[in-house]
């Protein structure tokens, strides 16, 4: 048996085998534009595409679901729709790895099609509903789809290597800017796999199963859809004693990255790193996919494609410590912290006085390399204890203050340098701001008394989406000096502004919202 469909204006016939439309569109068809960030979960929007000219979410669609529809895919658009499209992004910084975009452009396209005018920001929230981007802060999204309308200047007038430069100092690996990243064009691991290679994922004891395609490799390892707990994210390590001015309770924290951990790897040779266009704020460096693309290579004699599921992600990747903390007002305190290599030298950069007690929980991996873990967190308590949001200065010599204004947004200043190119760094700090909001009032993830996740699909980790997201201003401060990184100060000084901002209550998340 067999579908027979449209894709981009031409007729294909495909094997009917149970696989998603997804699965279709990037493994036997070779159209990759569309990104997988949940399959099958249909949470994250990376994967949609245009059926008979309506957005819809590709790997939740079985591909028989298809059968005698056109398909539409970002590489079938218009090129005068493509290219508007990514310099609407490029020029307003909507893009930073450029993996939740292209499902976002045709979400905004199927938008643009039905009429909705470029400043009704009530409907482009509502059409962003359907999906996440980790990067951002949605803002810059909201200005792209305006630009699509009434196009800004070209990128041809900035200096892209700069912009490039600025945003490896913000996101910590070589990143590429330009037009073609707002169409899924960075060069992903998972992109540019060859397409006879063998596909591997984790077997779920510890192995891989391997097979010749993505679908049957999941099958053989007998992937299940995550579920979302019932259960509210706990905190597993308890506040120190003492009469403190503040304490902080945290708990779980998901990196919550879209690009799930791929590599691919030829019989000895060098595997591709899963960081291709983007650092996953710290959370990749340790991936476990680069060691074996290069084993299952050498031990199977041809090219192997290794893909970490959402669920997989959840259950592997490192996460924020948790921990409890107590200040006094004089900066000297105690702070109890899941058992994380390098927490302690973190700490002293922001808070000297406080003594750090690692304690063993049981729960997922933890790691420093996480943005700002430890330091920002002793930034914030400080500022609580001291009753003041004062600038924040981070290890690389970046300076931030924010503030909340009456209506709820945040304002931020932001000095880092020279800033190489400002679009690009004031889409960081948007994103580092979303990051922080969520951060203090929503995010978390459940994990029970044995130390195992609790919460699998990327909607459980509490990621703010555009609707609930607070208008925000970022004030670029021009001070002379070397470009460093800026936006991890902005997290911690946006941090410090909301926990103060709801009283300093002594748990997060604090489920209170900022709009």
């Amino acid at each position: 048996m067999s579908v027979t469909f449209t894709v981009d204006g031409r007729e294909v016939s495909v094997a009917d085998d149970g696989a998603s439309l997804l699965e279709v569109l990037r493994d036997v068809l070779g159209l990759r534009s569309a990104k997988d960030g949940c399959s099958p979960q249909g949470q994250c929007g990376c994967c949609t595409v245009l059926v008979d000219g309506s957005p819809r979410v590709a790997c939740v669609t079985p591909a028989r679901r298809v059968s005698g529809r056109v398909v539409t895919t970002l590489e079938g658009l218009a090129e005068p729709d493509r290219s508007a499209w990514a310099e609407a992004f490029c020029s307003t910084g909507a893009s930073q790895c450029g993996f939740c975009t292209p499902g976002i452009v045709m979400r905004l396209e199927g938008l643009r099609a039905k009429g909705v005018a470029a400043d009704d920001r009530a409907a482009v929230d509502r059409a962003l509903a359907a999906h996440l981007c980790r990067c951002t802060g949605w803002n810059t999204i909201v200005d792209a789809y305006a630009a699509r309308f009434d196009p800004v200047p070209s990128a041809g007038g900035r200096d892209l290597y700069a912009a490039g430069k600025r945003a490896e100092l913000e996101g910590g690996v070589p990143q590429v800017v330009g037009p073609q990243v707002a169409l899924g064009e960075a060069g992903f691991a998972d992109d540019t796999a060859p397409a006879d290679a063998l596909v591997a994922v984790p077997d779920g004891a510890g192995g891989w199963a391997v097979a010749d395609t993505l679908h049957e490799a999941r099958a053989a390892a007998g992937k299940v859809q995550g579920r979302r707990s019932t259960v509210a994210p706990g905190h597993p390590v308890a506040l120190p004693p003492g009469p403190w001015a503040v304490t902080l309770q945290t708990t779980w924290v998901e990196p919550a990255y879209l690009e799930t951990d791929a590599s691919w790897c030829e019989p000895g040779g060098r595997p591709v790193t899963p960081l291709a266009n983007g650092g996953a704020f710290g959370a990749k460096l340790t991936s476990p996919v680069t060691a074996a693309a290069r084993e299952l290579a050498d031990r199977h004699g041809r090219t192997v494609r290794v893909l970490l599921s959402r669920e997989d992600v959840v259950r592997l990747g490192p996460k924020r410590p948790p921990m409890g903390v107590g200040m006094a007002r004089d900066g000297t305190g105690v702070m109890r912290v899941a058992r994380t290599p390098g927490i302690e030298a973190a700490v002293a950069e922001q808070a000297p006085g406080l003594v750090v007690q690692q304690v063993d929980v049981a729960g997922p991996a933890t790691s420093v390399a996480l943005r700002a873990a430890g330091w920002a967190e002793a930034a914030v308590v400080l500022a609580g204890a001291r009753g003041t949001t004062g600038p924040v200065r981070s290890p690389s010599g970046g300076e931030a203050e924010a503030d909340i204004t009456r209506e709820g947004g945040v304002r931020v200043r932001v000095a880092c340098g020279d800033p190489l190119d400002e679009i690009v760094l004031r889409s960081y700090c948007l994103g580092a701001t979303h990051m922080a909001v969520g951060w203090v009032t929503s995010e978390g993830l459940a994990v029970d008394g044995d130390g195992t996740v609790q919460d699998l699909t990327v909607r459980s980790f509490g990621v703010l989406g555009a609707a609930d997201t607070p208008p925000i201003e970022v004030e670029i401060d021009p001070r002379p000096g070397p470009p460093v990184n800026g936006s991890d100060a902005v997290f911690a000084a946006v941090a410090a502004a909301v926990w103060r901002h709801q009283g300093c209550p002594p748990a997060w998340p604090t489920g209170v919202p900022l709009r």
